[in-house]
């Protein structure tokens, strides 16, 4: 879908988080989300269900809109649809088939490439006809070596940290005191720290996977690893696997408690921020204690800065590249173009976590934090501006510094790439259509919730696009075409400031 001026006029689409009232309708991942559709300038607008993680229709179909009357049969049809897409076994049933596994001579230990799943002597023959290969002592400690890593990425992409990251963690974490790592989505984290657990070299350190890959429940027991949905704070395992996580994150013997989080980089940041507050939420219940955060690291790309301040405002990016081993632009490197785009968000204090002055970071002090290299501090704004790796500018018009590349308007009155298209940026608040503010400080921006139509036109086809106008360079497209939902991530040529 190619952004056009038309679709100056379409719909705008955004996350109603839920506020404790009736439950929300569950497809395979747990509990949908619910969105709102909301015309430019109307104050009336239209709730509809749709799954929470994934972004394409072919990956996960659910759609239904929030006034829709669901009859008897197909709730038990939608049920039972939700149940066979469900992994093949208990998490209970995944740690007696390790038991098992783990008991067999070497050269009976095999895996099914096809399938994913460690074979049983007795499951050999009904997988003759698939690609199997041996597995080692030591694979059984690289799980995330061993399966073939997720690549759909409109749902479950994966991409795992290289070594020099994983490691790079690990000794912040460490040296910061912490013995409990709670790993959201970072599966070579979790066994980078039972692998440094084995040599006995430092002090052990826990570590709980919460992942909504059910594939690692194969390789760890019930208190290392949780199915769990990131998206809408969905444990799978229900009850049991909620108590698993309350008992994880009781702090006792000294043992501080840190999350670590790698989302998916198209999953929308406004729900994840609100069950990683949930998950903070439980930490300080259990903690018996509101005046302290649960330390929190969520890796996430820089130009998504300014939503995830607006949902944890106490999260601080810091400069330190994170890059992955099968991802061929989100890379180390020396050069601002060349240099992986993911960064630290993080309540931790900036000057105790120490980036590697051989990678190339340095200490500020005017900043008290630590740098990249070529982050120069600018006397003018008092700070290190750069975000993406290179040297910025200060523009004296503007008041503060940008991209070297860009330069200063005088008809957007800004700075902008020189072969910007002059004029955008103008298009005011999309909720009302003024040119004197944004959506965001719009005072009209919740009257249509309050003024809804109860009742609404049957279903019809619509085709929604939406402008993510905050300083992301991002914007997705929801596409509601009778009783489906798409998304498509599209990555713009706009950045951050």
């Amino acid at each position: 879908m190619d952004v056009t001026e038309e679709h100056d006029d379409s719909f705008g689409i955004e996350v109603v988080l839920p506020d404790g009232g009736k439950p929300a309708p569950c497809c395979p991942h747990g509990p949908t989300l619910l969105f709102e559709k909301v015309a430019k300038g109307s104050k009336e607008g239209r709730r509809f269900y749709a799954c929470s993680a994934c972004r394409d229709r072919k990956d996960c179909s659910f759609f239904q809109w929030e006034d829709d009357k669901v009859s008897e049969a197909r709730l038990l049809a939608r049920e039972a649809d939700n149940k066979s897409k469900q992994p093949p076994f208990t998490q209970q049933e995944y740690c007696n088939r390790f038991r098992k596994f783990a008991s067999l001579p070497l050269d009976e230990k095999k895996f099914c490439q096809d399938c994913q799943v460690l074979l049983l002597p007795a499951e050999l023959s009904a997988h003759s006809a698939h690609r199997s290969t041996a597995v080692s002592a030591a694979q059984l400690r690289r799980p995330s070596v061993l399966l073939r890593p997720l690549d759909n990425k409109k749902s479950n992409a994966q991409y795992l940290f290289t070594d020099r990251s994983a490691h790079f963690l690990l000794d912040t974490l460490a040296a910061l005191g912490y013995r409990k790592v709670l790993c959201v989505g970072t599966p070579r984290l979790q066994e980078l720290i039972k692998l440094r657990n084995l040599e006995q070299k430092h002090e052990p350190m826990k570590s709980l996977l919460l992942d909504i890959d059910f594939r690692y429940a194969q390789f760890y027991s019930q208190d290392e690893f949780c199915h769990y949905n990131m998206f809408n704070n969905h444990f799978f395992g229900g009850e049991a696997s909620s108590a698993v996580l309350k008992a994880f994150l009781r702090e006792s013997d000294g043992e501080k408690v840190v999350m670590v989080a790698d989302p998916p980089f198209g999953g929308l940041v406004k729900p994840l921020a609100h069950s990683f507050s949930l998950i903070a939420q439980t930490w300080k219940t259990l903690k018996n204690s509101s005046d302290v955060e649960l330390p929190v690291m969520w890796i996430f790309p820089y130009f998504f800065e300014p939503r995830i301040q607006e949902g944890l405002p106490s999260l601080t990016m810091l400069d330190y590249q994170v890059d992955y081993d099968n991802h061929a632009l989100y890379k180390h490197g020396k050069t601002g173009r060349k240099q992986s785009p993911v960064r630290l968000f993080t309540n931790i204090s900036p000057r105790d976590v120490v980036l590697p002055k051989e990678e190339g970071y340095r200490f500020c002090s005017v900043c008290d934090r630590y740098v990249w290299s070529l982050n120069k501090h600018c006397a003018k704004c008092n700070l290190c501006p750069s975000k993406d790796g290179r040297e910025w500018k200060h523009c004296s018009t503007c008041g503060k510094c940008v991209k070297p590349s860009w330069k200063h308007c005088q008809s957007c009155g800004r700075c902008a790439l020189p072969d910007h298209p002059c004029g955008e940026g103008k298009e005011g608040c999309f909720n009302c259509g003024s040119l004197k503010h944004k959506r965001k400080s719009c005072p009209l921006k919740d009257s249509h919730r309050i003024n809804r139509r109860e009742n609404y036109a049957p279903s019809q086809e619509v085709d929604c696009s939406v402008y993510v106008t905050s300083t992301v360079s991002s914007a997705v497209w929801p596409q509601a075409t009778g009783n489906s939902l798409e998304f498509r991530a599209h990555w713009l040529t706009l950045t951050v400031l």
